[in-house]
């Protein structure tokens, strides 16, 4: 999903360029959506959630949160997984669970 990054999400990565510490500064614009979602939810603050949602929208954003969490393994933190799953329910339109 790397392909379609627009400028806005370039630089919401260069922005945020230090919770990315373990990717090669070459290839930061080229993470992938659900590497930046999982990535800000687990350790952004509140004004780069707010950010990244503004960006993709909240409703993308919950569709690729939900994608994530079906699978048996994922990445979240659980106090992350939990809160955002009752705030995607609350506040993302259509039913994306999986």
């Amino acid at each position: 999903m790397n392909a379609s990054h627009n400028q806005e999400i370039k630089n919401f990565i260069k922005e945020h360029s230090n919770l990315f510490w373990y990717t090669p500064e070459d290839k930061k614009e080229q993470i992938s959506i659900e590497l930046l979602l999982e990535t800000i939810l687990n350790y952004g603050d509140q004004e780069s959630v707010k950010s990244l949602f503004e960006l993709l929208g909240v409703n993308k954003a919950s569709e690729v949160f939900n994608i994530q969490i079906s699978n048996e393994r994922n990445n979240y933190f659980a106090p992350v997984k939990n809160f955002f799953q009752l705030y995607f329910n609350r506040h993302a339109q259509g039913n994306f669970k999986h």
